[in-house]
């Protein structure tokens, strides 16, 4: 936000460059370059393929510097299955890791799990028509940035369109907090009472800045009684924050439902605001092949940043969800497929993640 006159002056060595197929490099005055049918210069170089199996560096720039907005897109589907934006894996590198700061699933990661679209509309992530995937979120970098989309997907992914847009020359202190986001998934294999992690094992201190979390309902009845918990800097058994349910963390309130009532059912009302929302639910399945399209376990994706309400830890930081349900008898102990993105900041070095789920143990069921 232009907040003060001194916004509109770039500090003293500060310049914006750009990454994108047509300037590989961001390098200045070396932008569209590649000729088209049209002639030089002339949109010749809109994207560029992702073989199957096979790894796209997206950008590779020199500090030190800060990663300002990735915009990328790519089809939902292909030849070889409709879960492309399961299937490619987003990773970022900072300085001269050999390990991620930032791991997971390409669609996951801006918000659309499941492997299907939703329109998201947030300060940090904004997910437009038709698939066009947006971050917004700073990422500081002191000597080196590297990000890179690799594939699992079945086939070939002939398109990718993306574009890094950073600055390079910032002041970048040493010992300042990186970004960093991390994807887990428990697929119904937790014993009863047993939280879902969305984060663990982080040393150091930082900023914790948001949640996504995707559900399939696999239980009767209402899911999302499940307490979001935040144990910092040294908390055991209790946690020092807790929401009070899934739906009241992410900004809502009474299931989402147009209307209190029993009888016809209620229904689930989406939406997307700057710091919290709803964006996705559906209980239709149409990602098999033709135009067959058969019921399934209700989806449900819900999103939360602390941006006016930040979450400082100094040295360690674990984060969890309940999957409590409840019914007309009261709450029960739930087991359904859910799975997370954690997004947050922290000095390094980081712990190394999880080993991140095969394509098959990442595919929606």
């Amino acid at each position: 936000m232009l907040s003060h006159l001194s916004d509109l002056r770039a500090p003293a060595g500060v310049s914006s460059r750009s990454i994108n197929a047509e300037n590989l490099t961001g390098e200045p005055g070396k932008a569209a370059a590649a000729s088209s049918h049209l002639g030089a210069g002339r949109k010749g170089s809109a994207y560029l393929p992702l073989p199957a199996g096979g790894e796209l560096t997206l950008a590779d720039i020199e500090g030190p510097g800060v990663v300002r907005h990735i915009w990328i897109t790519v089809p939902d589907r292909t030849d070889g299955g409709p879960f492309v934006l399961r299937d490619l894996v987003l990773r970022m590198y900072w300085d001269d890791e050999t390990v991620p700061s930032v791991e997971a699933p390409l669609g996951d990661f801006f918000c659309n799990g499941f492997g299907t679209r939703a329109l998201v509309t947030s300060e940090p992530i904004v997910v437009a028509p038709t698939g066009g995937m947006n971050s917004y979120i700073p990422m500081p970098f002191r000597r080196r940035a590297r990000i890179v989309l690799s594939s699992e997907h079945a086939a070939d992914v002939d398109h990718v369109f993306f574009q890094v847009d950073y600055t390079v020359g910032d002041d970048v202190p040493e010992g300042t907090a990186y970004f960093h986001a991390q994807w887990r998934r428990s697929n119904a294999t937790t014993r009863l009472g047993e939280d879902h992690v969305i984060l663990d094992g982080v040393e150091g201190s930082g900023r914790y800045l948001g949640t996504y979390i995707g559900l399939a309902s696999l239980s009767r009845y209402w899911w999302g009684e499940g307490e979001v918990k935040f144990f910092l800097d040294g908390d055991t058994e209790l946690p020092t924050l807790c929401s009070t349910g899934l739906e009241d963390y992410a900004g809502g309130a009474w299931a989402f439902q147009d209307e209190l009532r029993h009888d016809p059912e209620p229904v689930p009302i989406t939406f997307s605001a700057p710091y919290c929302g709803y964006p996705f639910f559906s209980d239709r399945d149409d990602t098999r092949a033709g135009t067959f399209i058969q019921s399934t376990a209700p989806m449900h994706a819900v999103y939360r940043w602390h941006l006016p309400d930040p979450i400082w830890f100094e040295r360690e930081l674990r984060v969890t969800v309940q999957q409590i349900g409840v019914w007309d008898k009261g709450l029960f102990e739930r087991s359904d497929d859910i799975f997370s993105v954690a997004y947050w900041y922290q000095t390094e070095p980081h712990t190394a993640f999880p080993a991140l789920a095969d394509v098959q143990g990442r595919t929606p069921r």
